[in-house]
């Protein structure tokens, strides 16, 4: 079993910042990615970032070049730094660990953290 527990989220001007963490714990070992996915009042749940064991990233096309994804492998913690926010990045933001073991895969959820970007 995985544990994801988010933090950092808040409400913050347009062209702000903010810093998400994600921490995990319990059989780290079988993570081999972790990000985020955010939805919006009414919408569907949309990917935002990621970052494999391995450290590759990858990033949504409305958040490149503003979000970045890293990680703290002592602190078994990743991190999404976003900066020039707008208000369509209102959402709340949802941390997963993708894992796999011989007997399978899946995905853990976080509870999730609210961030609200004022214009």
């Amino acid at each position: 079993q995985v544990q994801v527990v988010e933090s950092g989220g808040g409400l913050v001007q347009a062209g702000g910042s903010l810093r998400l963490s994600c921490a995990a714990s319990g059989s780290i070992g079988s993570i081999n990615a972790m990000g985020w996915f955010r939805q919006a009042p009414g919408k569907q749940r949309e990917f935002v970032a990621t970052i494999t064991s391995s450290g590759s990233t990858h990033y949504a096309d409305s958040v490149k070049g503003r979000f970045t994804i890293s990680r703290d492998s002592a602190k078994n913690t990743r991190y999404l730094q976003m900066d020039s926010l707008k208000p369509e990045d209102t959402a709340v933001y949802y941390c997963y660990a993708d894992y796999r073991t011989v007997q399978g895969g899946g995905r853990y959820w976080g509870q999730g953290t609210q961030v609200t970007v004022s214009s």
